[in-house]
């Protein structure tokens, strides 16, 4: 090893692996677009996005972190959400959680386990 030298995985690996996914279909009803992060609550994400807002309690896209996914003015999309893990607490964003999550709220996965995202 050299330094500095970083030595990857040679294979592919699959984010989210195991964790069940929940789809819903979200539409951009504002006059801009609106992009949301990896790792946002996307419960609370801009109110000019249509969707169920109670399916997405407690669960972020299933997407590499550091990516988005950016809304059109009048565009609707397939989205895939997956839970967070770790302690289950969520601050900042809109402030509408600001600790740990109400378990009773957070919906059962609607899809089979698994990403397809790499």
């Amino acid at each position: 090893m050299k330094p500095g030298e970083i030595i990857v995985q040679s294979s592919e690996i699959m984010i989210n692996e195991g964790r069940s996914n929940t789809k819903l279909t979200v539409k951009n009803s504002g006059d801009r677009p609106i992009q949301v992060g990896s790792h946002y609550h996307f419960y609370e994400a801009n109110p000019a996005l249509t969707f169920d807002r109670e399916e997405a309690y407690g669960k972020h896209l299933d997407i590499p972190a550091g990516a988005a996914v950016r809304f059109e003015p009048g565009d609707e999309k397939e989205i895939r959400l997956v839970r967070y893990a770790g302690e289950q607490k969520i601050y900042g964003f809109h402030g509408e959680v600001d600790g740990p999550l109400d378990q009773s709220r957070i919906t059962a996965p609607n899809m089979e386990e698994g990403s397809d995202v790499k």
